[in-house]
């Protein structure tokens, strides 16, 4: 990377949390929730739920429903782009998705984890931000987040990152697992 890459992208990460978790600034309007998907969130909270991949797997798919036909199908072709490893169609689909539905989390979202696969982290995290912006409540934008925070070496911004998503989800190994690794890199300090 050259070091013009690195310094936006210390800035994106460095801006990121404050402006996505209001630690310096408000996030923007939530994206509407149906009683069905904050029951769900809910459920998630349990430490007795045995089929937190389902309950995750539901509120996935609760959030994949825009409401428009043209903005699912979008969707449906960016993630289909992305199972077949065509990192420039999934972004061309998804960049379509964001430009005719830019109320739609999940279309952010899906980008940005096209963004993530073509090692483009400025415009992912902008993307992520996007994403909670609409729907705070986003365990995978902010897990998604903290992989990035953290694979740019920014391990605090990252630590709260995974911390936030693990608030909302705490069901999920891999978000407990970067967050007692970044815990041991940072020799233990809680923050």
């Amino acid at each position: 990377m050259t070091a013009i890459v690195q310094r936006l992208n210390a800035a994106l990460a460095a801006g990121f949390l404050t402006l996505t978790l209001g630690l310096g600034g408000a996030v923007g309007p939530a994206q509407a929730q149906g009683a069905d998907v904050a029951e769900l969130l809910e459920r998630l909270q349990s430490p007795e739920l045995q089929n937190w991949e389902a309950v995750e797997r539901r509120i996935y798919e609760a959030w994949s429903q825009s409401g428009s036909a043209s903005a699912d199908l979008l969707l449906s072709r960016g993630k289909q782009a992305l199972e077949d490893e065509d990192v420039v169609a999934a972004i061309e689909h998804l960049t379509a998705l964001t430009d005719h539905a830019p109320d739609f989390a999940e279309g952010w979202h899906a980008r940005a984890t096209a963004f993530y696969l073509a090692d483009r982290y400025g415009p992912s995290l902008s993307d992520l931000r996007m994403a909670l912006a609409l729907n705070p409540q986003h365990f995978g934008a902010l897990a998604g987040a903290g992989r990035i925070l953290m694979e740019l070496g920014e391990t605090e911004a990252a630590l709260t990152a995974y911390r936030a998503a693990a608030a909302i989800h705490p069901q999920r190994p891999d978000i407990s697992e970067a967050i007692d690794r970044l815990e041991r890199e940072q020799g233990g300090q809680r923050l």
